[in-house]
């Protein structure tokens, strides 16, 4: 497979960042040393992340203002919102169905017979802050520079959406060039998000480097079976998304499974879906996607469409059920099932809110919350996973939604992809820049 440039640094900054890892882990003298070293590895991460972070919220406001003011028409948003959340719903169904099947055939949980952590363990995790009231009343900002102060997505996109509307119905002057300086401000972010993805290796090494520090190869082959079991859920979840892709997009799904790798990769790598949401843009933007869909889709899907968030919840719940021997009927699961498919649409803006989540749903189900201490060890790898399947689902779900508007025009590459196009013709096929293909 032939990677274009920007790909080909960050494999060789993921790779590299594995051995590195290995190396000062095994050199090491003790664990503190080891935290030593991997701290200065992580300042190079959060550099990284806090440069991607600097442009979440103005892109988010200046894409997602751009379109509506673009669409013009509160029931073409209207219209455009119900289907994303038709898609979003049904798609955290299914994958909290698949992570309870994967879960219910691969037993992951029964082979590792670990003792009960003590009563009094605690996990750290500020699972107050999850209910679904809370959740209602913090989608609604109280000061829009505290949200994009906070990069609230949730909060942003509410305020954009006012101000969307406010301005579409500004018909004057004035309103048309707001309107256009709004377009040009988009411009400019598109630009400063080239320049910060260049820094995407160094950030993937960084991030790779010190987690393989701290935690070593040793706790992949410990935990195998429940590493194994939950990427092959991911896989089969992959597989559900895709096909719906191939049903909306037909043979132009794998054009787009070749854009996005770039994304998916500074996802999995950083494990972070901040890190992702520049460059994602920028795909589905060469995709054909029209800049007010995914202006408007993809920051929803963020707070949304947590695919792979969503399979390994439910994982992880059976999971800790298994290691103590915890009866778990068809009915109790269904009602975990509805449940999580409530409580999950508070993460957005809840610090590790997956396994807050998790945290929050086990005393319901009595089972011990000190429980997932058992996979917060090695869950920044399981979190490599899902963050990288939320990529695929938000970038699906918004190009689907795209094709039922009418707004998905030709694929446009350049050079190198249209390059890499060339080479694998029989996986992808795309045209050059100058055909394109028709929506």
């Amino acid at each position: 497979m032939k990677f274009n440039k920007l790909t080909t640094w960050i494999f060789i900054s993921l790779v590299l960042g594995i051995v590195v890892g290995y190396v000062c882990n095994t050199t090491a003298p003790d664990a503190a040393a080891a935290k030593e070293v991997a701290s200065y590895f992580s300042a190079l991460a959060d550099i990284f992340l806090r440069m991607v972070k600097m442009i979440i919220a103005p892109l988010v406001f200046a894409t997602l203002v751009s379109g509506i003011a673009s669409l013009g028409d509160t029931k073409a948003v209207g219209r455009i919102g119900l289907k994303a959340m038709g898609w979003f719903v049904t798609a955290s169904f299914v994958s909290l169905l698949l992570g309870l099947v994967w879960a219910n055939v691969l037993h992951p949980g029964q082979s590792m017979n670990l003792p009960l952590p003590d009563a009094g363990a605690a996990t750290n995790l500020k699972t107050s802050a999850l209910n679904f009231k809370d959740f209602i009343v913090n989608v609604f900002p109280k000061s829009i520079f505290e949200a994009m102060a906070g990069n609230s997505v949730l909060q942003i996109v509410i305020f954009s959406l006012f101000f969307g509307f406010a301005l579409s119905s500004l018909k004057d002057a004035t309103g048309k060039a707001m309107v256009s300086t709004i377009e040009e401000l988009v411009h400019v972010m598109i630009r400063i998000t080239d320049y910060v993805m260049r820094f995407a290796p160094v950030g993937v090494f960084a991030a790779v480097a010190a987690a393989i520090t701290v935690q070593g190869l040793g706790v992949l082959s410990t935990y195998a079976t429940l590493i194994g079991s939950f990427y092959l859920g991911l896989a089969s979840l992959w597989l559900v998304l895709i096909a719906a892709g191939y049903l909306v997009l037909k043979k132009r799904v794998f054009t787009l499974l070749g854009l996005i790798k770039e994304p998916t990769i500074i996802a999995f790598s950083t494990a972070s879906s901040e890190a992702a949401y520049p460059k994602t843009m920028e795909q589905l933007e060469k995709f054909g996607v029209k800049d007010e869909v995914t202006g408007f889709v993809l920051p929803m899907g963020y707070a949304f469409n947590l695919d792979g968030s969503m399979i390994y919840q439910a994982f992880a719940i059976l999971f800790i059920a298994q290691v103590y021997g915890v009866e778990m009927s068809f009915m109790t699961q269904l009602s975990m099932l509805l449940v999580l498919m409530v409580s999950s649409k508070g993460m957005a803006g809840v610090s590790r809110a997956s396994l807050v989540v998790v945290a929050a749903t086990l005393p319901m189900f009595k089972l011990p919350e000190a429980g997932l201490l058992l996979i917060m060890g090695i869950d920044v790898f399981l979190d490599m996973g899902r963050t990288a399947t939320n990529v695929i689902g938000n970038s699906l779900a918004t190009a689907a939604i795209a094709k039922w508007e009418g707004k998905l025009g030709p694929t446009v590459l350049d050079a190198d992809e249209a390059e890499e196009a060339e080479a694998e013709p029989a996986f992808a096929p795309q045209a050059t820049a100058a055909q394109g293909i028709e929506a």
